[in-house]
């Protein structure tokens, strides 16, 4: 009886084992980071450092004046003058640190939020093409320190044309894009 279950198990394993289990991958950062909604989104964010800068660097310039004139007339100022000017000294200090606080939280969470319907866009645009071509996984390359590309197919391309991403655009494209935007 033993050796029959064991048998069966052992067949049982085998035709397992010799079924056709398809695995692909796909660069998802790359996807993800090429996609025309991408760019919409990496727009919208500049505007708002920009904005954020603008708003901190006119608080800086607010701070630096009444610091330059504390500076230049607090030996003339009387006690009461000199004691108001530098509490209002010390709130401004405390409201560009609370600004700058604030608005690094607030610029993290229009970043995810604009990020994310992108993200489901192209983790759908991966699942629909791994349904279709009927693999059993599919996996990011950059979560695994090695696998054997040849044994799997590479999605990525497909996903590119699927998301309208530009044939010719690389990751390396869009940092000289991004740096060249900077510099401006």
């Amino acid at each position: 009886m033993k050796k029959i279950f064991l048998f069966a198990a052992m067949a049982l394993f085998t035709l397992t084992a010799s079924a056709q289990v398809k695995f692909a991958y796909v660069d998802f950062n790359e996807i993800v980071m090429l996609m025309p909604e991408a760019d919409a989104a990496r727009a919208q964010m500049q505007t708002a450092q920009k904005e954020a800068n603008e708003t901190y660097e006119s608080m800086v310039n607010e701070g630096n004046a009444k610091f330059t004139e504390y500076q230049q007339k607090q030996s003339t100022w009387t006690p009461a003058i000199k004691e108001s000017k530098e509490k209002e000294l010390g709130d401004i200090q405390n409201r560009i640190q609370e600004f700058q606080q604030t608005i690094q939280m607030e610029l993290q969470q229009q970043q995810q939020q604009l990020m994310e319907p992108i993200q489901k866009k192209a983790l759908e645009a991966v699942e629909k093409l791994a349904k279709a071509g009927g693999y059993t996984m599919v996996f990011d390359p950059s979560q695994f320190i090695y696998f054997d590309k040849s044994q799997c197919k590479d999605l990525t391309p497909d996903a590119r044309k699927a998301l309208n991403i530009p044939a010719g655009r690389t990751l390396e494209d869009l940092q000289k894009e991004l740096q060249a935007q900077q510099q401006q």
